[in-house]
């Protein structure tokens, strides 16, 4: 997979302020404000910032969270892991694997077959419909 690297002004110009504050600097969305929340339909959830195909919406499922939470991602490469140890907390976050932006945080506490949870941004996801 190639990688995308962009310098922040060019970041910047593709991202809106929210996406750019999420996807580059980490932050993270209030809960159940996202759009992809309690979404439904069947598609693929793409990266907001470079369209790379991260999510399958069969892996989607309420977590109760307040964010699109996902078993697992579409495979291994597409979503990186990280240790975090921001805001006091060990967590892992997870990154886009082309273009190392941020979009959420994977936890050991998900269903079946995986017991994971990708817990998600939505601004950091671009829904495309199957088909």
């Amino acid at each position: 997979m190639d990688q995308l690297n962009l310098s922040e002004a060019e970041w910047k110009e593709r991202l809106t302020p929210e996406q750019y504050h999420v996807l580059r600097e980490a932050g993270t969305e209030r809960a159940f404000a996202g759009k992809y929340n309690d979404y439904k339909a069947d598609g693929i959830y793409h990266c907001a910032a470079c369209a790379l195909e991260l999510f399958d919406s069969a892996d989607k499922y309420d977590s109760g969270s307040g964010w699109p939470s996902f078993t697992q991602p579409l495979s291994p490469e597409v979503v990186t892991d990280h240790r975090d140890i921001s805001h006091g907390m060990v967590r892992t976050e997870s990154r886009c694997g082309r273009c190392d932006s941020h979009l959420g945080h994977v936890f050991p506490d998900g269903p079946p077959p995986t017991g994971l949870r990708y817990c998600m941004n939505s601004v950091s996801l671009d829904f495309q419909p199957r088909g």
